[in-house]
């Protein structure tokens, strides 16, 4: 994936959402009566700018990891006496914290919006068929067959792989029993496994499918030249698309990844493949797999062939549309779903039951994002939900600098009568300065770590 692709569909990604959340706090502060005096997308130097009838200014800045909403405020400078009626800090509380609250509830509400689409311009996906089974695992415990459809997961329905993974992402450092019911994909009755957790733990890079020891199933890809890269090994070589490769240097392949396995582990090694070319039938070619390196510097072989696309059964194809109000039904459902695992992990994550190893940062959401839109709408829109739904529920947590930790102020407000005192206020501002920026350099780290 082109690096630049990877930039400008995390600058996308990011400016859709934080325009969102301040045009929240715009929109109801305009409401409310109170005199916006910059709305920014981004931070630092300003890029470009012009203003509105009202005297707003907009500003898009250079620096595209944040936005913010300036208001008239005593806190913030004189304010003029025929203006103290637009200061923000005159309003009452109910408007106040309509006015804090509205960012992240438009982020909630764009998730709302964004799922909706998709389940309007449909999903299609592939059966949740159990691939294979490791032993020892719990799965192979639980007596998990290759073959069968996972249906539901502790009785949800789970008609996608990726339902079937946030179910049990859900169940992550959970003790009790996670309850799988399967059944033959040609038909017959379902059977119900029951899987003992303790504590349960998953490894981050497997996931929490691996990590129960099932994996899903894939259609046998053959190794069937699809299509070469002008001027690679491959070509240089001789190969064609169409071309089946049946053996390296004497030994027989049983799929594209065995084909893969021998090119990678032998670079610069000149290899002896055996060919099925059509009327031609069985012929031999000599390709000499370039060098190359990986992240890590590790050396690899590349001949520039990619693989003939395979077609997954019909049986197993599956096709989710849904009318207008089906598919609000069914975004708003889906949004509860990813409110609530949000909170739960975060919960989880606080107790210790899950590892902070899986914070992400700007480095994980710019590649998750490139990919995501070079995968097409459905799955960017999923992505845009998701990311939504992580922003408004963050800045609803009561932390300081945050705006559930503004909206904390006024229900202690609201309880006493009074407002918050300035020095608490200024205290509380820099313990959240201090827990977000340590936050953010873990999440970074993380993603460092990760490459």
């Amino acid at each position: 994936m082109d690096l630049l692709q990877t930039i400008v569909a995390a600058i996308v990604t990011l400016g859709i959402l934080v325009t969102i959340h301040e045009y929240g706090h715009f929109w109801v502060a305009r409401r409310c009566g109170v005199r916006v005096l910059r709305f920014s997308i981004g931070f630092g130097k300003g890029l470009f700018r012009w203003y509105d009838r009202q005297g707003t200014e907009y500003v898009i800045a250079s620096i595209p990891l944040g936005g913010y909403v300036k208001m008239l405020d005593e806190r913030e400078g004189d304010v003029p006496a025929d203006q103290l009626e637009q200061a923000f800090n005159r309003k009452p509380l109910p408007q106040r914290v309509a006015i804090v609250a509205a960012g992240p509830i438009v982020n909630l509400v764009f998730a709302v919006f964004a799922y909706w689409l998709m389940f309007m311009s449909g999903i299609h996906t592939v059966a949740p068929v159990i691939g294979t089974v490791q032993a020892p695992s719990p799965a192979a415990d639980a007596r998990l067959n290759p073959g069968e459809e996972i249906v539901t997961v502790d009785g949800y329905a789970t008609r996608t792989w990726e339902e079937v993974s946030l179910r049990l992402a859900a169940r992550i450092g959970d003790t009790g029993e996670l309850l799988l019911r399967t059944r033959p994909l040609d038909g017959g009755l379902a059977e119900e496994h029951r899987l003992p957790l303790q504590r349960w733990q998953i490894d981050e890079e497997k996931g929490p499918l691996l990590s129960l020891g099932v994996t899903p199933y894939r259609p046998e890809i053959p190794a069937v030249i699809g299509r070469l890269v002008e001027d690679g090994a491959a070509a240089q070589a001789g190969l064609q698309v169409g071309d089946r490769v049946l053996a390296v240097d004497g030994e027989p392949l049983s799929s594209w990844m065995d084909l893969v396995a021998r090119v990678q582990a032998s670079p610069a090694e000149s290899l002896l493949l055996e060919i099925e070319r059509g009327s031609a039938g069985v012929i031999e070619l000599a390709v000499t797999p370039a060098r190359q390196r990986d992240e890590s510097g590790a050396e690899y072989g590349y001949i520039g062939a990619g693989v003939e696309p395979v077609s997954w059964p019909d049986s197993m194809r599956r096709s989710i549309q849904y009318g207008p109000l089906d598919a609000l039904v069914a975004a708003t459902a889906k949004s509860y779903q990813m409110i609530t695992l949000t909170l739960e992990s975060i919960g989880k994550m606080i107790q210790g039951l899950i590892s902070v190893k899986n914070l992400s940062g700007p480095i994980t959401i710019a590649k998750v994002a490139g990919a995501s839109a070079e995968s097409g709408l459905e799955t960017f829109l999923n992505f845009l939900a998701y990311l939504s739904i992580s922003l408004g529920v963050l800045n609803l947590l009561p932390i300081p600098m945050l705006d559930g930790g503004h909206l904390l102020y006024y229900l202690v407000e609201a309880v006493r009568g009074r407002p918050v005192s300035e020095r608490t206020q200024v205290m509380g501002l820099k313990l959240g300065m201090a827990l977000l920026l340590t936050l953010m350099m873990l999440a970074l780290y993380n993603d460092l770590a990760r490459l």
